[in-house]
């Protein structure tokens, strides 16, 4: 957690030093003393304050008027009043005015740390909960990452080893093959793990609204800024940012965000103050960075910048049992997330899935096992309970070379290739028992017409040449 940044209006010079004193155990706050209520307005103008400790005796003229000034200027700054002529009336008013405690002096040092801690408390948890309602229901995939495959095997040995270290890291791979995933496994294992881990989709944000998502801004700045806004990047401080689908940043906001790397300052749309972060950058990106950079439509030193270490993500079709593996693991866990008892995947839905080229990958992948744990009669997902776009995709798919040797294949592969074999020879003699009579056939097999249509369509097995 970053320090807080604590202004102080107080005249008398005793009290502001026993003010800082007391605060002093809030993790070395960076104080302001203000000497006069428009040298405080100013500050709060200028700067980013988590709490301000305001002494009413020092405002001239109507104590009030002050008050209402420093909302006008942020209305959702935490605020403790002091007075040394306190009153009921006094308290009410302050309270209305947003004041978060308000206390009588002489103030005890205990009674003001216990105040500053719980106002700074309650905004940490303000700051927190406004992340998490920009972020809700973001789909981000499943949440464990599952894969035996070399290239897997290769992803995960790199998160291990780059996990611990502060370097900026940038995941490649097509849409849908969990990049999230990994920035997120990237900071749980790091030392800043207890930080937060910030996601922002730089595709899903208008071009117009992207620096101040990013930077923030200050109450004015622009038409629409009633008030002042964190942006991401302060929200990240001592955290992760992840910045996904980085391809899609426009030029100029590449040229501030590069500056930024560089310096690890910010300052807000509107704002003159720099403020300090410290986020380790973790960017992804489905599209070809070398192309875009040839084209001139991302910044060389931008690219070099962030692809410090560079983990490439397979495609789901390039996983090989991966895919089997994925599938039993959805399977039953969203089978009991669903209230479903699935216990497995038949062989013949096992073979489609396979197959199939996946071009939304393991997302994709998601979706069709959700759909089909809905539509399941009973424990075993089957075939009937895949989309029929993708059984028949599946059946024009690449089918798998029937020389290469077992030892070199997988379980799940060689058992494809077997089952394949199996469904084209029970075929042929099954149609040609019944003379390519669909219905009779699918009766005898105990399978619906559609499906057996489909299994036909698979294996390029026509009826009319059984007649």
């Amino acid at each position: 957690m970053k320090k807080p940044h604590i202004l102080i209006l107080e005249p008398a010079f005793a009290a502001k030093r026993q003010y800082q004193q007391a605060l002093n155990s809030l993790g070395t706050p960076e104080f302001v003393l203000a000497e006069s209520p428009d040298a405080a307005l100013e500050s709060i103008r200028g700067g980013a304050f988590d709490l301000a400790i305001v002494n009413l005796d020092a405002a001239a003229g109507d104590d009030f008027a002050f008050l209402k000034d420093l909302r006008s200027v942020d209305a959702e700054l935490p605020l403790i009043v002091t007075t040394s002529r306190p009153t009921i009336a006094s308290a009410t008013a302050a309270m209305r005015l947003g004041a978060g405690d308000y206390l009588a002096q002489p103030i005890e040092g205990p009674a003001l740390l216990a105040a500053a801690e719980r106002l700074l408390s309650g905004r940490r948890i303000e700051a927190e909960y406004e992340l998490l309602r920009r972020q809700v229901e973001r789909p981000y995939g499943f949440d464990d990452m599952i894969g035996g495959s070399p290239a897997m095997r290769k992803v995960f040995q790199t998160i291990e080893q780059v996990a611990g270290s502060d370097v900026d890291v940038l995941v490649v791979g097509e849409t849908g093959t969990g990049k999230e995933l990994i920035a997120r496994s990237i900071h749980r294992r790091s030392r800043r793990s207890e930080g937060p881990f910030v996601p922002v989709d730089c595709g899903a944000i208008p071009e117009k609204l992207l620096e101040s998502e990013f930077y923030g801004h200050e109450k004015g700045s622009f038409t629409g800024a009633d008030s002042r806004r964190i942006g991401l990047l302060e929200f990240a401080d001592r955290g992760t940012f992840f910045l996904d689908e980085l391809g899609e940043l426009p030029l100029l906001l590449q040229a501030k965000l590069l500056r930024t790397l560089q310096e690890r300052k910010i300052r807000r749309v509107g704002g003159r103050e720099e403020i300090d972060i410290d986020v380790r950058i973790v960017a992804a990106t489905a599209r070809n960075l070398d192309e875009m950079i040839r084209q001139g439509t991302f910044r060389q030193d931008l690219f070099y910048r962030i692809n410090v270490v560079r983990i490439d993500l397979p495609p789901l079709r390039e996983r090989g049992d991966d895919i089997g593996l994925l599938a039993e693991y959805m399977a039953q866990r969203y089978g009991r997330e669903m209230g479903r008892e699935i216990k497995s995947i038949t062989p013949e839905a096992y073979q489609v899935l396979k197959l199939f080229r996946w071009p939304g990958n393991v997302r994709e992948l998601q979706n069709v096992i959700r759909r089909a744990i809905a539509l399941a009669q009973g424990p075993l997902i089957t075939l009937d309970d895949l989309p029929g776009e993708v059984v028949e995709a599946a059946g024009e798919g690449p089918q798998s070379g029937e020389g290469t040797p077992a030892g070199d294949v997988g379980y799940f592969e060689l058992r494809d290739r077997q089952l394949a074999s199996f469904e084209k020879q029970y075929l042929s003699e099954l149609l040609a028992r019944h003379q390519g009579d669909v219905r009779t056939a699918a009766f005898e097999a105990k399978l619906p017409r559609g499906t057996l249509y489909r299994l036909m369509k698979k294996h390029e097995l026509d009826g009319d040449r059984f007649r």
